[in-house]
């Protein structure tokens, strides 16, 4: 199965945000190179939000070109099997953190938010990932910083796109 192949399954799959989750389906119908950078109409990318329930805190990074706090994500890669392997792969690398694991039940939440030219939108395809017990986080050459945030603290660093993550992440806990 095609990446591509497993995004509209995914998405079919997934329950809630309906006319948002329809926009994703209806891109990638119209667009099948959509799950690629290369696509300047938009294209679909996999992020996850690493976690450490025991701890109640979530782990952010400083991205370097946004210079806002953001959870791990990116641009899906040839060798991404599926768009659950994008999120863990991203999370893995801009976290530096080896045993994260996603939360079971597929993504947590959609967001479609617009990205300077030449491209136009980002589908982002969000999950959650479990940080490991005593994992040690080391900062990516895409962050400026990497910190862990108390789940109250979130709103006050981060823009509403992450705070909606963490609220559906926790409630999904």
């Amino acid at each position: 199965m095609s990446l591509y192949d497993d995004a509209v399954l995914v998405l079919k799959g997934y329950e809630g945000q309906d006319e948002l989750r329809q926009s994703y389906l209806d891109h990638l119908a119209a667009h099948p190179d959509g799950m690629w950078k290369a696509c300047h109409a938009g294209h679909v990318t996999a992020s996850a939000l690493v976690i450490d329930p025991e701890r109640g805190r979530v782990l952010l990074t400083l991205h370097r070109k946004l210079r806002m706090w953001l959870q791990m994500g990116g641009h899906c890669e040839p060798g991404d099997a599926t768009v659950a392997a994008a999120a863990l792969r991203e999370a893995t690398e801009e976290s530096g953190m080896a045993g994260l694991t996603l939360l079971p039940g597929g993504p947590v939440r959609l967001d479609r938010h617009p990205i300077p030219s030449p491209c136009h939108w980002h589908y982002d395809v969000q999950y959650a990932a479990l940080a490991p017990s005593g994992a040690v986080a080391a900062i990516s050459d895409e962050s400026l910083d990497l910190r862990w945030f108390p789940y109250d603290e979130v709103a006050s660093v981060a823009d509403e796109s992450v705070v909606r993550l963490l609220d559906a992440t926790r409630a999904r806990l």
